[in-house]
């Protein structure tokens, strides 16, 4: 089917719509159910017609400079007028066809991110706590909310691993790209001798999921309480306030320690279980839809290097749409973290265009 042809089967549906809204006005629930899909249709339908519109004048202006009764400074604004039509249409086509694309529908939710120290020992660990700090500070300027769910710290300042609960408009949708390995590039504090180490740092993004995204049977966990270990304070280690949550059919576990009550923990591990539960049946479902074609900014797999952190030379680079910048300080510091992450986005939205399939 064309995109015409598509345009012109969600006008009939529009149309549908509004003359069953007219008979449904006694039936409250009916209508609130068709006064939903009928507004979420009405911005498409307002470009659509712009489109439409755009095409009929580029069509009018083109009959019209090929007549012979038309003087020739009236064909002159016609040209130009022409020429501008001609730059809208595609830019309207593309708005139309990001519009026809199947939306994520964890983009609007929450992210939970969670932080690992990878390969490069205690100066992986730093890697990993700048990274929380980075994405807290990112954040901070978004004004979104950033809670730190647990933190497994050494004594040095860096971290095992962290999470951290990020809330606000649309979070998901601009953290979603930051999954995959983290390398950085540097003289770490502990090297005497000034040569320059690599070392990496995982990153994993989860749309927070609610209870009514995923139904966890109780008879399907485990669930461990003991002392907590490590950091945190005398008061952990004299009660069971740590819960270690096992999810028997996928085997994933969840530990938390952080909190003073075992029953806080026990909250802030479900939210972390049921957010790895969502984003496993979400990845699964994206791959369903995209097994033909791998996605040009990456899968989020975790063991896929994404991003290059090389301090001598001040560069951070993006390996998945070739983007470096000479602004590392400004990217550590959350603010030029934006600039990264709206080029991935443009990018993904350009793969999807290009890979458009007119249903």
């Amino acid at each position: 089917m064309s995109l015409e042809a598509t345009l012109d089967k969600i006008i009939k549906r529009y149309e549908f719509l509004k003359a069953q809204m007219l008979e449904s006005v006694c039936n409250s629930e009916n209508y609130v159910k068709i006064s939903k899909e009928f507004s979420t249709l009405e911005e498409f339908i307002n470009i659509i017609n712009k489109y439409n519109k755009t095409k009929q004048e580029l069509s009018i202006l083109t009959s019209t400079i090929n007549s012979n009764d038309v003087d020739n400074d009236f064909k002159e604004l016609a040209k130009t007028e022409i020429e501008e039509l001609k730059v809208q249409i595609p830019k309207l086509e593309r708005e139309l066809k990001l519009m026809l694309i199947p939306k994520d529908v964890a983009d609007e939710k929450n992210a939970i991110i969670e932080i690992r120290a990878g390969t490069g020992g205690d100066e992986a660990g730093l890697f990993a706590a700048d990274l929380l700090r980075m994405y807290q500070k990112y954040a901070e300027i978004r004004h979104w909310k950033f809670e730190l769910l647990s933190s497994n710290e050494s004594g040095i300042g860096s971290i095992k691993e962290a999470s951290a609960n990020i809330s606000g408009k649309g979070v998901f949708s601009f953290l979603k790209f930051e999954s995959g390995v983290h390398r950085v590039q540097r003289v770490p504090v502990t090297e005497s001798s000034g040569r320059v180490h690599t070392s990496t740092a995982t990153v994993a993004v989860l749309p927070e999921a609610e209870e009514i995204d995923v139904k966890i049977d109780e008879s399907d966990l485990k669930i461990d309480v003991m002392r907590a270990s490590g950091a945190g304070g005398q008061h952990v280690n004299k009660t069971e306030s740590a819960v270690r949550i096992t999810h028997i059919p996928t085997g994933i576990v969840v530990y938390q320690q952080d909190e003073r009550s075992q029953h806080m923990n026990r909250l802030k591990a479900m939210k972390i279980l049921r957010s790895r539960l969502f984003e496993m049946e979400r990845q699964k479902k994206q791959a369903e839809r995209a097994s033909d074609r791998r996605s040009q900014i990456g899968t989020g797999d975790r063991s896929e290097r994404i991003r290059t952190y090389n301090f001598p030379q001040g560069r951070v680079t993006d390996h998945r749409i070739n983007l470096t910048l000479y602004k590392i300080q400004q990217v550590m510091d959350g603010e030029g973290l934006d600039e990264i992450i709206n080029a991935l986005i443009e990018a993904d939205q350009e793969e999807k265009i290009s890979n458009f399939q007119e249903n």
